[in-house]
């Protein structure tokens, strides 16, 4: 019992390690975390680790996690963003404590600025952005006083009120935090605690003209509401001990950062800027295009929430930056939908085939696995006719050695159906095979079969007078190298022309009719589909959701 135990504190995570100690120390009697996004994008698949990560601690620890909005810059925020924030939480599974917004701190905020400037810890600084960084230094060189620096703390007490009642236009004044100039934390150069924006905001409408940079209202929204574990990512350690200098000299519950390994994926971009100019430049459809890294990307491409948690549990939380293969999640999403996916035949690019022993005008029901994986699988109905398609891929007028597929003198086997020989076939006046002329052993029945023949080659199929039509996009990597953002240039260089190809008429068996939104389908040797919410009544549209191989490992091998 004892060398399990063992091996459990030997897997624990660095945070969960810091949690137990702080449990087991007394130092707090529960865990309360924090998710907050500022809203001004869509949820990429970083974030995804990131909320895993906060709700996975406060669950496994018997604490709560709070959704909070970072709304201090209104000119970049909306509430679409807020509710697609929303949204995206709920569906990778996770309830929040308390919804709250760092605006409904405002005015708190604004009065432990006067309570630092009573203190003499903050002054108002009427230079302009530029000014600021040049008197700020450089990493080896300290940086300069200026003459604001030594206003009075009255001075400042009315300045401050005055840039609050707006009576400054925006960039004519700023609230710096008085620290110290010569820090080799650049971070701690007397930093802008406040800025002046005369701009709506998406929740306090025009009541504020100046609103608190991320570094000052961050910790104390931390603190005011008792977050005991504020877990950011790791450019965020240079911050740190401006986090604390604030909640020290505030005298406020000490709320304590800790850092973690940002998310880094392959093949895509974790930048919300950077998926704004693809939103925005029109390379993708929107947030939710399916080749993009957004949560709702993913979601729509047919993505399910377990296969993201799964990811994020695998990948783990640690102190280094790197980056991480699009093929492990990738894994995660095929190792889920293979357990629940229902299979279904589609075909993409047709070929008649005519069984000419077969009964005309006849139609018979036979009965497909939905999915072999489950146990308690059901059945489907799948109607067989005289003709078929199959794709034209899996026939060969000359076949070579090995070749296990239809060519003529040839047997294969048609899925849930009989085995079925080449006899024939037609071409057009342009030598286009256009049709195959087979016959079926009528013995040969799966699940009942007879004949005592072996075939090594098994084909799906559809009844060509009971098909049904849909359209299927092919999705892709949106780039085309590993890193697009360390690549020279720009990013966009970089995408991938081949990110999405659209067939738009397949022919697939009829029980697709029935799909609903949420159902996952294997399309037996063609990948996992989802329907789009592009489908409509007349037209049915199906998303790849990634292939039933890792196809671009073998590419990488070829090259």
């Amino acid at each position: 019992m004892s060398e399990i135990k063992k091996e459990e504190e030997k897997s624990l995570n660095f945070l969960e390690e810091i949690v137990e100690e702080d449990l087991k120390n007394g130092r707090y009697k529960s865990i309360l975390t924090r998710f907050p996004p500022e809203p001004n994008g869509y949820l990429h698949i970083g974030h995804a680790k990131s909320i895993c990560l906060n709700f996975g601690l406060a669950q496994k620890y018997g604490g709560k996690t709070n959704l909070r909005f970072d709304d201090t810059n209104p000119v970049t925020e909306d509430t679409e963003y807020v509710d697609s924030i929303k949204d995206d939480v709920r569906w990778l599974g996770f309830e929040w404590a308390d919804e709250l917004y760092a605006s409904d701190y405002f005015e708190q905020l604004y009065n432990f600025a006067v309570e630092l400037i009573k203190k003499g810890f903050a002054y108002v600084d009427d230079s302009s952005a530029e000014e600021i960084a040049k008197q700020k230094g450089t990493p080896t060189e300290p940086g300069v006083a200026n003459q604001y620096r030594s206003r009075s703390g009255e001075e400042n007490l009315q300045l401050f009120a005055d840039m609050r009642a707006g009576k400054y236009k925006d960039g004519e004044k700023v609230l710096r935090a008085k620290i110290d100039l010569a820090s080799p934390n650049m971070h701690m150069r007397d930093p802008i605690m406040y800025r002046i924006k005369h701009a709506h905001h998406h929740r306090t409408g025009d009541k504020w003209c100046i609103y608190p940079m991320y570094d000052f209202a961050h910790g104390q929204s931390d603190s005011i509401e008792n977050i005991t574990h504020s877990v950011c990512t790791l450019e965020f350690i240079p911050h740190r001990p401006l986090y604390d200098w604030f909640i020290e000299n505030l005298a406020i519950f000490p709320s304590h950062q800790y850092e973690f390994s940002r998310l880094n994926l392959t093949y895509t971009v974790m930048s919300k800027r950077k998926l704004k100019q693809l939103v925005e430049e029109k390379h993708v459809t929107g947030w939710d295009d399916p080749r993009m890294s957004t949560i709702s990307g993913f979601r729509r491409r047919g993505y399910t929430p377990q296969s993201i948690r799964t990811f994020a549990e695998k990948i783990g939380v640690a102190k280094r930056e790197n980056l991480i293969d699009v093929s492990l999640l990738e894994f995660c999403i095929r190792e889920d939908l293979n357990k629940m996916a229902h299979r279904r035949m589609v075909v993409f690019d047709p070929l008649k085939v005519i069984i000419t022993n077969y009964e005309e005008g006849k139609t018979e029901i036979l009965k497909g696995e939905d999915n072999p994986e489950d146990p308690n699988t059901t059945y489907r109905d799948i109607p067989f006719s005289r003709e078929l398609y199959i794709e034209r891929e899996d026939f060969m007028e000359v076949a070579p050695k090995k070749y296990f597929r239809l060519a003529p003198g040839q047997m294969v086997r048609l899925k849930s159906a009989y085995i079925i020989k080449c006899d024939d076939f037609v071409k057009d006046a342009d030598g286009n095979i256009t049709e195959l002329h087979c016959t079926y052993i009528p013995e040969s029945k799966s699940g009942s079969d007879t004949s005592g023949i072996n075939v090594k080659g098994t084909l799906h199929w559809v009844s060509a007078p009971d098909a049904i039509h849909a359209e299927v996009r092919l999705y892709d990597r949106l780039f085309r190298v590993e890193d697009p953002s360390s690549e020279e240039g720009d990013f966009k260089d970089y995408i991938n022309p081949n990110s999405l190809e659209v067939v738009e008429t397949v022919y697939a068996e009829p029980a697709l009719a029935h799909s609903k939104f949420e159902d996952r389908y294997q399309f037996l040797r063609k990948g996992y589909f989802c329907l789009d919410k592009d489908t409509s009544e007349e037209k049915l549209i199906f998303n790849r959701t990634v292939t039933l191989k890792d196809t671009w490992a073998k590419e990488v091998k070829k090259g």
